[in-house]
């Protein structure tokens, strides 16, 4: 399998993490109505859940991670763990995109 590059790997986690959130998340609200639950409530419930998650989807697994954290601090590759810390920074920043995104569309933070 042919390795991408570093940029567009950056932008693939972004984009995963954000699709994780709002996919989980609008599919488990869905799920939520069939069931005759509140979905909007669901809904923002899943979304912070579902953050975890996202990033790890993102960053392709645990694993590999760690072992790129192992290399960088054993063998003093730092190049590389900056790259992973870039990557999930990324992942975070686009599962709190998703979950930013769900609160607005929800409004479960505002109380009357």
């Amino acid at each position: 399998m042919k390795e991408i590059g570093f940029f567009p790997a950056f932008i693939e986690g972004y984009f995963i993490a954000l699709g994780v959130v709002l996919g989980g998340s609008l599919i488990g609200g869905i799920a939520s109505f069939l069931t005759g639950q509140p979905p909007l409530t669901t809904v923002y419930r899943l979304s912070s859940a579902l953050r975890i998650w996202a990033i790890v989807s993102a960053i392709g697994g645990t694993f590999d991670a760690v072992y790129t954290f192992e290399r960088g601090l054993f063998n003093a590759d730092t190049k590389d763990l900056f790259k992973q810390l870039l990557l999930i920074l990324s992942a975070l920043g686009g599962a709190q995109t998703g979950a930013l995104i769900i609160n607005w569309l929800t409004q479960e933070h505002i109380s009357s």
